[in-house]
């Protein structure tokens, strides 16, 4: 439906050759034609072309990226070449010989034909490499959210597929192409244009809009708990789920206690054997890692091996 309303504006238009040049809108409209099944969408879409090819002209098609007509096919016959059968007088053998000459011609000329065929087949058949994550191709935006640069407009369009990963957004009446084009503008302005940087802050949202583990994230932005302006400078720890920022948080408080027990000397003692080289030459502290009614954690360094553990 989108795909129609748009074709439907761009008939509207007053196209130039300069406009079709720079936008490469042919292109974008003849590869909707190609791989769209809605028959009513490929009907507008060679209407459009067609009319385009109209006011242009031949000589610019292959310019603005419209697809050229199909080039008449030359039958294998060759005109003007008498048939021996029907050829007055000559005898039976000089019949023979020549359509024995003519079969050897043929075969002799259809051979390099084969070739070339069976080396077009093996071409063919190469598997194609998957299009990249921005690589231009139809935006099915609404016309009022399109900017005019193809990179931007897929961006906005992916986040807005982020956005509708469930069907919460149509209870909370969120209009998500919206606040796609608001949440990319946001990415736009923080940085330097459409470089690799915006593309690495607009993937790590998608990837965290779409994480199945961390639905709040996505919940929060499309109720406006979590501003458009925000989640666009947010960093990848502010996005992750509360199951992850706690996890970090206790393996933060684990290293900056190893890395305290490190600086302290402890107390060498033989009490405690490792359970890698079976040998006593060890090192303990105490910690009080718990509530002050619960007993010390003692860790345990073996001097011989390095190997380290906890006794609670």
């Amino acid at each position: 439906e989108g795909a129609l309303d748009l074709l439907k504006s761009l008939t509207g238009y007053t196209m130039t050759i300069q406009l079709l040049q720079t936008t490469r809108i042919g292109v974008a409209v003849n590869s909707m034609r190609k791989h769209c099944s809605d028959e009513e969408v490929v009907a507008s879409a060679k209407i459009l072309i067609k009319n385009w090819k109209r006011l242009l002209g031949e000589r610019w098609w292959g310019e603005a990226g419209l697809p050229a007509p199909p080039k008449p096919q030359i039958s294998p016959g060759h005109p003007g070449t008498p048939n021996p059968r029907c050829s007055p007088g000559g005898s039976g053998r000089d019949s023979a010989d020549s359509r024995s000459s003519t079969a050897s011609a043929i075969s002799s000329s259809s051979s390099p034909q084969k070739r070339l065929a069976n080396s077009n087949k093996g071409k063919a058949e190469t598997p194609r490499t998957p299009p990249a994550p921005f690589s231009p191709s139809p935006c099915l935006l609404a016309p009022r959210y399109l900017t005019g640069d193809s990179v931007r407009d897929k961006c906005i369009e992916m986040l807005t597929a982020a956005l509708r990963m469930d069907d919460d957004y149509k209870e909370l009446g969120v209009n998500c192409e919206k606040m796609a084009s608001e949440i990319e503008d946001h990415i736009l302005w923080g940085g330097r244009g459409t470089d690799m940087k915006y593309r690495n802050r607009v993937r790590s949202r998608i990837s965290n809009l779409k994480d199945p583990k961390n639905p709040s994230l996505r919940r929060n932005v499309l109720c406006g708990a979590i501003l458009p302006s925000l989640i666009a400078r947010m960093t990848a720890e502010e996005m992750a789920s509360d199951e992850l920022k706690e996890l970090r948080n206790a393996m933060t408080q684990e290293a900056i206690r190893e890395h305290q027990m490190a600086k302290t000397g402890g107390t060498v003692t033989d009490l405690f054997q490792c359970g890698k080289c079976k040998k006593k030459n060890c090192t303990y502290n105490q910690v009080q890692t718990r509530s002050a009614d619960e007993p010390m954690t003692t860790f345990v360094l073996c001097n011989e091996c390095g190997n380290r553990w906890k006794v609670c």
